[in-house]
């Protein structure tokens, strides 16, 4: 074989005056925008590469963002990846201006946008941007409106009451309880949820029936990430198309977005066929995908292609029972550590006469309700929100603070085009500045008491002072459905189980990194939370 020197020279010269024109390209854009950007104060990097890789890696950030907020002001700059920086928003005015523009004036990174094309392709609410999102969102709102919630209150009752006999036969003998694996089982009881609700369609996993998807996401969970990989998901911060590298995580995430599209396209042609039966017999379609399907007709003032009504479903499957079974294993962790919550709330579940009224469920009880929104606060399934600007801003600020190139204090703070801009919602929530000082505490009563909820906690806007379902345009459109399934199957399972850790109530959590970060007793397998459950006589 003969191999050609000077060609390969030549190439390698192409290759390496490429990469310096693309450096020195990147340099100047970075000496520009940090000419026109407010110097702010922020954590020296800690590594010439990555900046400060820790954040970016840590399943949980929250309190090293509280700690710099704490030293650097509300606002400050964070190092990041060859030489680039982040802003971090930890204001309220700032943080309700920065939502207001998401999807015109702040849109996903680059990296955001790849890992959301990955996962439920280019179609979808949560890629889309400007008067695509609109018309988006408007022609989704009608199947999440309380109208339509209110009706499927009887399928989560049934969905996990399924749940209820099994384990009642689990513990039929053994009347001091038996250990259950109870973040596999709230997932079955999630996943039956979102099939019939959402689609029409029983996934029967409370039967013992395995999903391709919910099988996907527990091996996602429980794949711990190599170190070539930790390092590949921090250069994809500026290069995304690396996750594109051969992995076990990016063959799971591929596996995933394939088995979702396969069930998502099967569900939908399952439930045209079925709508053009129950039309003919006067019958109406409620679910999520029906109601998907008549806004996706050619006559609907906001049509929906085949493939945006593909993509929303995906995100239906993966969003809606995911973070829904990751919530509600948390509020058993929380009740297992907190024994006297757990008994207030049963007090209070014990004194209705069968399942709660749609009413009950959303006005008539005041401790659920508490028990649900702190669980939420401490506990959001999306930690952050990260941005790229992609025209110049002017962010206003509550505080006025010293800038690193300012000796007076400043009110407004300039954002040029191609900043990337974070929200540490986790921090937000459980920071002591907002949330006073048993900030970190799960304390039911706060959302009950007067003056429980501090007046600094409520400059924050958003779902209940809580960022946990973002804000402003791209807030999330099912949390009134979320909040009702929380509500319905805690419901169930606080006033017929009692739940405690194995080891007490000083057993140590962890999170496992899977799509979204799950909760995990530490010391066990992957994301396994096995109780301690016994009958309530």
């Amino acid at each position: 074989m003969t191999v050609n020197i000077g060609t390969s020279c030549q190439l390698l010269d192409v290759v390496a005056v490429s990469v310096f024109t693309w450096s020195f390209i990147r340099l100047a854009h970075l000496v520009r925008r940090h000419a026109r950007t407010a110097r702010l104060k922020g954590p020296p990097s800690n590594n010439l590469i990555f900046g400060f890789p820790e954040v970016l890696v840590t399943p949980d950030s929250a309190e090293i963002y509280e700690a710099w907020a704490v030293r650097y002001g509300p606002v400050y700059q964070v190092p990041s990846l060859l030489g680039t920086s982040r802003i971090l928003l930890c204001d309220p005015k700032a943080i309700a201006h920065f939502y207001a523009r998401d999807t015109t004036t702040y849109r996903l990174t680059p990296l955001a946008k790849f890992l959301t094309y990955m996962l439920v392709g280019r179609e979808s609410l949560v890629t889309s941007h400007g008067d695509a999102h609109k018309r988006l969102r408007k022609s989704i709102t009608p199947a999440f409106t309380v109208t339509v919630i209110r009706t499927h209150l009887p399928t989560f009752y049934d969905t996990v009451y399924k749940a209820k006999v099994a384990w009642d036969n689990i513990l039929e003998n053994s009347p001091d309880g038996a250990t259950i694996e109870v973040q596999e089982w709230l997932s079955r009881i999630s996943l039956d949820i979102i099939g019939i609700a959402g689609f029409s369609h029983d996934f029967a996993s409370l039967s013992g029936k395995k999903s391709a998807v919910s099988t996907v996401l527990e091996d996602i969970a429980n794949t711990e990430p190599s170190p070539a990989f930790v390092y590949i998901s921090l250069l994809a911060q500026l290069f995304p198309a690396l996750l594109r590298l051969p992995n076990p995580r990016t063959r799971l995430t591929h596996m995933l977005n394939k088995n979702m599209g396969m069930i998502s396209q099967e569900l939908l042609e399952r439930t045209k066929k079925d709508n053009e039966k129950g039309a003919s017999e006067g019958q109406k379609d409620n679910s999520i995908t029906g109601l998907l399907i008549k806004a996706g007709s050619a006559d609907s003032e906001f049509h929906m292609s085949e493939e945006e009504t593909l993509a929303q479903m995906k995100v239906l499957l993966l969003a809606g029972y995911e973070t829904t079974s990751i919530s509600l294993t948390w509020a058993l962790m929380e009740l297992c550590r907190d024994q006297e919550a757990q008994t207030t709330l049963r007090e209070e579940l014990s004194q209705l006469h069968g399942d709660p009224t749609w009413d009950q469920v959303t006005n008539g009880l005041p401790y659920l309700d508490a028990v649900v929104h702190e669980t939420l606060r401490l506990h959001a399934p999306i930690t952050e929100t990260t941005r790229i600007a992609t025209e110049d801003d002017v962010v206003p600020l509550s505080d006025p603070v010293f800038t690193a190139s300012s000796p007076h204090p400043v009110t407004h703070l300039s954002i040029p085009s191609g900043t990337i801009v974070s929200v540490p919602i986790a921090s937000i929530n459980r920071s002591t500045s907002f949330w006073g000082s048993d900030a970190k505490v799960f304390k039911p009563s706060r959302w009950i008491e007067e003056g429980g909820i501090p007046e600094r906690a409520k400059e924050v806007q958003g779902h209940r002072h809580i960022l946990t379902f973002s804000d402003g345009p791209r807030a999330c459109i099912g949390k009134g459905f979320a909040v009702a399934v929380l509500k319905a199957v805690l419901s169930v399972l606080i006033r017929n189980f009692i739940f405690e850790f194995r080891g007490g109530p000083e057993t140590k959590v962890g999170i496992a990194v899977g799509v979204f970060p799950r909760p995990k007793i530490k010391g066990e397998e992957g994301s396994r939370v096995p109780l301690h459950v016994k009958r309530v006589e």
